[in-house]
């Protein structure tokens, strides 16, 4: 995510688990009941209910029962309507008698996102007792179920918000753009309608769900996110990717598929034993089955199911090596074939395909899953388990796996990485978010998302330490992907180290889902090592059974760290254990500071301006002394309003924006006018509105996204705008008379990009193309005399990013050389003399800035260290140079703004050396600021 998108509050998005207070909308608390009860968090049905054996209504099947319990106890509950408003999911049985019911939640018939209830009983001699509760269903929920906006248009706003923000990843990568005539960059991309579906904020938001697969524009990287769009206003309040990866953000491309693997067309006879050589050099027994049709052997294994219960293949391994990472997601890829051999014997085209491993590795996992927990496959009933080996990134390296709802799939690696399937630990990872999605189905974002990774990343180390008999106490017993490399040490090579130590109040990145989904592989490692610890302490055996309950009969799919504890320790007591060994597990979460309320003690050393803004992919506006920002109530459940404040914190924030069920957006402000974007079913308006009061002016509109970059100075207002297929240009008008008005761009050879405003002047970057060659330059217009100043053309290759200008100097960013991971921050006078890098793109001290704002004083870049590796020190930060090129310390010329943890997003410059930014450190979403840089951090 870029400092062009909004944090996504804890608040407004309950996918993040942020504590909260429990609300009865009556205002009253659930009666006591004989086990203990843990209350929800806003809502009057209990979180967890355990202890208890109540008698369920006879008859009938597990789901009817439940949902007749919950019903007979409504005064516990408060679920007035069980049988209608909760769905049966399908039933998990177990030893005893165990049966566990999960219902999904509907609101006035419309599924609610996250909101599952599990209802657990014993079975025995035909009668049932309930022994326990758990999950979320939200009581508050109050909003009408009719939308406001169609099919079509819902698709069409889902495409234009997820090639906005791939825009926003980067700079307009001017290859992409030279080959892209807008037409064919559209089709890249393409929306389907999967219903509606309610948000569990307040009173609910109702949404038209969309899922965006296909390829970014640019790079040719596969695509896939979850697109909720307003069904009111047409705006995108939640999005996020179904990526399920090994490796972190900065190796993913993975996303969640549909399709389905094709009918066997090949007849086979009963299962033999060959085998095979795992790229470690060990040689190992596979299960295989002789194809008469292709008059092979192949990496076919149907001996894991037992006949009577009518399935045969169950684990096949796929050779996948003529095909890009992007022909895999979402569909089974035509013309593969189950790697086959002439012989029992699998050669080296199989080991060195990865293969070998991959059907090995599905054979250990499936059968500790088995054999430990007695489920039958990923999904408990025997479903297939396929494996995708060898699949590249457009016929180059891919370094990672990933997990699509139907299928594993392993990269090909490169030269120092095997191909992914070598760690049965990543083979563990991946089949274990099989059992994940087919039990709790943590939503793969923010702190649920983590659980999700912590979860796959226990049970691949638990598998793997068991098949190599590695002691937990071993130092290196917490390495994930250790075993992946061919020249590094294990612990170079490792992706991952569940013994990292990190917890949540030294370690916790509050990040927005651009980035790693909201953290899913940075923050994973503070819940899976509390697992782990506990795991040392209490034994493979025992630890093993307690997360594998938790997660089968507790877990939901909001759930979040705080729920994953209570979860852990209610299955412990159920099974038993001891004062002591509960004392170790409490000890566990404690150490990684996994404690109730924790979010709370995240420290920070900026001044908050505006709490809980609740918001999603906007961004702020600051200028004489003034700051604008967009913000939706405490529950994040209203469209967004555009309020603004003096910068130092003093007097009230006014309301700038009416409320008329549009989402406004994006404000700008010069300390006298607000202009902003008002997204509603029709289209953008651009409005605007004095600081000192008046009407509310409507300065222009246009049917499809404006983007976000709006500027405003004096008479002067400019933003960016998209014509069909995202082609881009830029407008600018006047604030008093807005019929007097210029356009650049916006067609399929002339395009604008990242306009700004100031002092009567407005800089851009314009690229155009002349007689079969593309120019670009960073252009300057002098509004009152139109006079146009090519202030320097791009070097050849190069690309160009945001602009900035004061009353003295053009700032813009710029990226010569695509290569090194990093980006200049440039300045020239108005003539375009006087040329100068404040930031050069080469040297130590070099950054990938992505994202500027300029005063008089002083620059402001977001910027990233041009490092592959994700951790907080590479995250977006905030860094600042004088405007006038003097040094800000002796070495760098440069000064962080703020030492808060996680990104730093979306900075406008206030007066001198003042920032406002948005933050998340706290777990929710802020407008915070600092009268200078703190300099330096530790």
């Amino acid at each position: 995510m870029t400092g062009a998108a909004a944090l996504i509050s804890v608040a407004a998005l309950v996918v993040s688990a942020a504590p909260a207070g429990a609300a009865d909308p009556a205002g009253q608390a659930p009666p006591p009941s004989p086990g203990e009860v843990i209350p929800g968090q806003d809502t009057a049905t209990p979180a967890l209910v355990r202890g208890i054996r109540e008698q369920a209504p006879a008859g009938g099947s597990a789901a009817t029962a439940a949902r007749g319990y919950l019903e007979s106890k409504e005064s516990r509950y408060r679920i007035e309507e069980p049988a209608r408003d909760l769905v049966p999911l399908p039933t998990a049985t177990g030893a005893g008698g165990q049966e566990t019911v999960r219902l999904q939640q509907k609101h006035r018939g419309v599924p609610v996102l996250g909101g599952q209830y599990v209802v657990r009983m014993e079975r025995k001699n035909g009668e049932r007792v309930v022994t326990g509760t758990s999950g979320k269903y939200f009581t508050a929920l109050r909003t009408a179920i009719e939308p406001g906006i169609g099919e079509d248009l819902a698709v069409e706003r889902a495409v234009d918000a997820v090639r906005d923000d791939l825009n926003k990843r980067r700079f307009p990568q001017r290859a992409a753009e030279e080959r892209d005539d807008g037409e064919a960059g559209a089709a890249k991309l393409k929306g389907t309608f999967r219903g509606l579906v309610v948000l569990p904020t307040g009173p609910g938001v109702l949404t038209r769900h969309v899922t965006v697969r296909g390829s970014d524009p640019a790079s040719g990287e596969p695509v896939l996110r979850e697109v909720y769009i307003d069904a009111r206003a047409g705006y995108p309040v939640l999005t996020y990717s179904g990526i399920k990866t090994f490796g972190g953000a900065a190796q993913s491309t993975a996303t969640t598929a549909t399709g389905t693997r094709p009918a066997a067309k090949a007849e086979a006879e009963a299962g033999e034993k060959g085998s095979g050589v795992k790229l470690d050099g060990r040689s190992v027994a596979l299960d295989v089955e002789r194809d008469t049709w292709r008059e092979q052997y192949v990496l076919r294994d149907t001996t894991r199911i037992p006949d009577e219960e009518g399935y045969g293949r169950t684990l096949s391994t796929w050779d996948a090596r003529d095909k890009s990472v992007g022909e895999v997601i979402g569909q089974w890829p035509p013309g593969i074939q189950e790697f086959g051999s002439p012989n029992l014997a699998f050669g080296g085209d199989a080991t060195e395909a990865g293969a070998v491993d991959a059907h090995w590795g599905g054979a250990q996992v499936f059968d500790y899953f088995k054999d430990k927990h007695g489920r039958t496959s990923l999904d408990g009933h025997g479903m297939t388990v396929n494996s995708l080996v060898g699949v590249t990134n457009g016929g180059q390296p891919y370094v990672n796996a990933f997990w699509d709802g139907q299928k594993m799939v392993y990269g090909n690696g490169d030269a120092e990485y095997k191909p992914l399937s070598a760690g049965l630990d990543v083979v563990g990872h991946e089949m274990t978010h099989g059992v994940v999605e087919h039990t709790a189905a943590l939503v793969y974002a923010g702190q649920s998302g983590a659980m999700n990774e912590a979860i796959a990343d226990y049970f691949g180390n638990a598998i793997e330490t068991e098949a190599y008999q590695i002691p937990t106490d071993d130092p290196d017993s917490g390495l994930v992907g250790d075993r992946l490399c061919r020249t590094k040490t294990p612990r170079e090579c490792a992706f991952r180290d569940l013994n990292d130590g990190r917890n949540t109040a030294k370690h916790f990145l509050g990040v927005g889902f651009g980035t790693d989904n909201g953290g899913v592989h940075l923050n994973s490692t503070i819940f899976a090592g509390a697992l782990w610890d506990a795991r040392e302490d209490l034994g493979a055996t025992l630890t093993d059974k307690l997360v594998y309950r938790a997660l089968t009969q507790y877990l939901t799919p909001l759930d979040g760290f705080t729920e994953g504890r209570a979860a852990v320790l209610a299955a412990a007591e159920d099974l038993g254990v001891t004062a002591a060994e509960q004392k170790a597990l409490q000890r566990a979460f404690n150490a990684h500071g996994i404690v109730p309320g924790w979010e709370l003690a995240l420290g920070v050393d900026s001044d908050t301006l505006l709490d809980r803004v609740n918001t999603y992919d906007t961004r702020l506006g600051a200028g004489g002394g003034w700051w604008a920002a967009s913000k939706s109530n405490e529950e994040g459940s209203e469209p967004y309003s555009v309020w603004a404040g003096r910068a130092d914190g003093t007097g009230s924030p006014k309301l700038m924006s009416p409320n008329d069920g549009r989402y406004h957006v994006n404000p700008a402000t010069d300390g006298k006018t607000v202009v902003w974007q008002a997204v509603g079913p029709t289209g953008t308006e651009i409005l605007a509105r004095p600081l000192a009061g008046g009407p509310v002016k409507k300065l222009a509109q246009h049917s499809r996204g404006v983007g976000d970059a709006v500027s405003v100075d004096g008479d002067v207002v400019t933003y960016q705008y998209y014509n069909h297929g995202g082609r881009r240009g830029v407008v600018y008008l006047s604030l008093r008379d807005p019929a007097n008005r210029t356009s650049v761009g916006g067609g399929t050879y002339h395009r604008a990009y990242f306009p700004s405003a100031s002092d009567g002047k407005v800089v851009y970057q314009e690229m155009k193309r002349v007689r079969a060659v593309y120019e670009w330059s960073t252009v300057l217009v002098d509004v009152a005399t139109g006079e146009r100043t090519r202030i320097q053309s791009a070097a050849p290759g190069a690309s160009l990013g945001p602009t900035g200008i004061n009353g003295k100097k053009v700032f813009w960013l710029v990226d010569e050389n695509g290569a090194d991971g990093a980006t200049a921050l440039r300045r020239a006078d108005f003539d375009g003399s006087g040329v100068a890098d404040l930031s050069p793109e080469t040297g130590p001290h070099a950054l990938n800035a992505y994202d500027l704002t300029v005063s008089d004083d002083a620059v402001t870049v977001g910027a990233r260290l041009p490092d592959t590796e994700y951790r907080n020190e590479t995250l977006a930060k905030l860094w600042q140079f004088a405007a006038d090129g003097s040094p800000k310390d002796d070495a760098t010329r440069r000064g962080r703004v703020s030492c808060n943890r996680g990104e730093q997003l979306s900075a406008a410059a206030g007066v001198g050396s003042r920032v406002l930014w948005l933050d998340a450190t706290t777990g929710v979403s802020e407008v915070v600021t600092r009268a200078r840089p703190t300099g330096r951090c530790g």
